[in-house]
C-alpha cells in the first residue's frame, strides 16, 4: 500500500522527468486504487502533449473510484488540450489529492469544479516541496512575467575583469560548463548591446566537447542600438531578439508573452545592476574564481542603497565547488516574502 505523501513524491519523481523550459509546468500524476496500489501514472512531456493526469489516465481501462495524486492542482481552462479537470470527472475518478494551486488566472480553479462535480479533493500535500521544485514556473505565473536568474562569474573581490576589460576567462572549465547547463534549463537568455559589442558571444549551450545541446535558450538584446550584422549571436539555433528598448520590466512581460518563463541573465555590470536596482531577480548564480585582480570593475554598480542597514540580503540555497572555483546560489528577500 502507498501513502498519499509516498504517492506525491512518486510524482513528483515523474513530474522531473518533464522538459524544464516551456510555458507548462512540470506536473507528475499516480492513479490509486482503494488498496492504495499504484495501478497508473503519467507526466507532462511538453506543450501539446497530453498532461499528466490525462497521461495516466490513458494506461488504465477504467478509471472509476481511483484516486489521482498529482503535484499541481489539476488545470480547468482549454488550451492546446482541454482541461484536466473534464477528464478525471469523464473517468470517474473518486478523489484527487494535489500539492499546490495552480495560480494561473485562466487554469486555476480546478479544485472547485471537480468538488462541484462529486469529486473529493484534498490539496496541499507536500506543497513545500513540490512548490520549491515549481517554484520558477509558480514565480512567473504569480508575477506575469519570467523567473529571472542573474549570473555573474566574478574573482575573489568581486571583479568581473580586469583594467584593460578582460574577463576571459576567469573560472576554469568545470564552472564554465555548469553555465552551460544553467542556459540549458532556461527559455531565453539576457545581455546588453555591451556584452554582444565586446565579446561577440554565441549564447548557446553547449556540451563538454562543444556541441549543441538538445534545448537552446533564445537569446535576448536589451538595449537601443543594433546587435551587428555579422555578430556571432545572429546565427543562433533559437533565432534573436532584438529588444531595441531599456525598458527592463516592459521587456520581460513581453518575453512571457512570448512563452517565456525562466530567463538566464548573462549581461555586464550594466545589465545586472539594472535588474538587481528594480527587483526584477529572483535568483542569482555567481560564481567566484580564487583570484585577485584589484580595480574597479565590479559586477554590480550603484543599486540606491545608501547605508548597510537597507543592504538586499538574499537567502544562500547552495554552495557548490568546481574545480576551484565556487558557485553560490542565492535567492532575493522578496521571494521568501521578506522585504529587502
Amino acid at each position: 500500500m502507498t501513502d498519499e505523501r509516498t504517492a506525491m513524491r512518486h510524482a513528483l519523481a515523474l513530474a522531473e522527468r518533464g522538459p524544464a523550459t516551456g510555458v507548462n509546468p512540470q506536473v507528475g500524476c499516480v492513479l490509486l486504487d482503494a488498496t492504495g496500489t499504484i495501478v497508473a501514472e503519467g507526466w507532462h512531456r511538453g506543450a501539446g502533449t497530453p498532461h499528466a493526469e490525462v497521461d495516466a489516465l490513458s494506461r488504465v481501462p477504467d478509471a472509476r473510484g481511483l484516486t489521482a495524486v498529482v503535484t499541481l492542482e489539476p488545470c480547468n481552462h482549454y488550451g492546446r488540450t482541454g482541461p484536466c479537470t473534464e477528464a478525471l470527472i469523464a473517468a470517474g475518478v473518486r478523489r484527487v489529492v494535489y500539492a499546490v494551486e495552480d495560480p494561473g488566472r485562466l487554469s486555476g480553479g480546478g479544485a472547485a469544479r471537480l468538488r462541484a462535480a462529486g469529486v473529493e479533493v484534498t490539496g496541499g500535500v507536500l506543497a513545500e516541496e513540490v512548490g520549491e521544485f515549481l517554484r520558477p514556473w509558480l514565480t512567473a505565473e504569480r508575477l506575469g512575467r519570467p523567473f529571472v536568474l542573474l549570473k555573474w562569474a566574478a574573482t575573489l573581490d568581486g571583479r568581473v575583469a580586469a583594467a584593460d576589460g578582460t574577463s576571459r576567462w576567469i573560472t576554469g572549465t568545470a564552472a564554465r560548463q555548469r553555465v552551460h547547463e544553467q542556459r540549458a534549463r532556461a527559455d531565453a537568455i539576457l545581455v546588453g548591446t555591451g556584452t554582444v559589442l565586446a565579446d561577440d558571444p554565441e549564447l548557446t549551450a553547449r556540451g563538454d566537447a562543444g556541441e549543441l545541446m538538445p534545448v537552446q535558450p533564445m537569446p535576448v538584446v536589451v538595449g537601443e542600438r543594433p546587435v551587428p550584422a555579422d555578430a556571432r549571436v545572429r546565427r543562433h539555433p533559437a533565432g534573436l531578439v532584438e529588444t531595441r528598448s531599456r525598458d527592463l520590466a516592459a521587456i520581460l512581460r513581453d518575453l512571457y508573452d512570448r512563452g517565456v518563463r525562466r530567463v538566464y541573465v548573462e549581461g555586464g555590470p550594466t545589465l545586472a545592476t539594472a535588474l538587481v536596482a528594480a527587483d526584477l531577480v529572483d535568483d542569482y548564480a555567481v560564481y567566484l574564481a580564487p583570484t585577485l585582480v584589484g580595480g574597479d570593475r565590479l559586477a554590480i554598480g550603484d543599486i540606491g542603497i545608501p547605508t548597510l542597514a537597507d543592504a538586499r540580503r538574499l537567502r544562500l540555497d547552495a554552495v557548490e565547488r568546481l574545480g576551484d572555483d565556487v558557485l553560490l546560489l542565492a535567492r532575493s528577500a522578496r521571494a521568501e516574502g521578506r522585504t529587502p
